[in-house]
């Protein structure tokens, strides 16, 4: 499965009153229902494709850190092209999907509002979040109901 992988309003949520905690990597730390979440998605053969405006920040080597640093170990990490044309998030995973989609299962996991624009064969595969709570136990139930996706 390929999972698309927001962070800020995701994993981290957005609180603009409140500076999130860095870990010693200098990134912020997840929010504990969102590393459980995550890891209620995430098999030891999928893809996490990130789509965070972070994702050209880091090397892959340095995300498989991060998610480490955070109790989450992934494999297989892979990122969204650097968004040089500054498209919306909608159209960056439509273009992908336009240029690569390799058949495989996938899930949409964003806080991006410009995601409910998707076409429906893109939209019925979202899991959107609230930015200020982030994922929760219960996207877990919405991702069981997504076609094909049902364990």
């Amino acid at each position: 499965m390929l999972i698309f992988l927001d962070i800020d309003g995701v994993m981290v949520p957005a609180k603009s009153w409140k500076s999130p905690e860095l870990l010693h990597d200098g990134f912020p730390a997840f929010s504990s229902r969102a590393i459980h979440t995550l890891q209620r998605f995430i098999s030891e053969d999928d893809t996490v494709m990130l789509t965070t405006s972070h994702k050209s920040t880091y090397s892959i080597e340095a995300w498989r850190s991060i998610f480490k640093n955070r109790g989450i170990n992934i494999d297989k990490i892979e990122a969204l092209p650097a968004n040089l044309n500054n498209v919306s998030r909608r159209e960056e995973i439509e273009n992908w999907f336009n240029m690569n989609h390799r058949g495989e299962h996938f899930v949409i996991i964003d806080d991006d509002t410009s995601l409910h624009d998707l076409p429906g064969f893109l939209k019925e595969h979202l899991i959107g979040t609230s930015p200020l709570i982030g994922l929760v136990e219960e996207h877990f139930e919405k991702f069981r109901s997504i076609p094909n996706m049902a364990m």
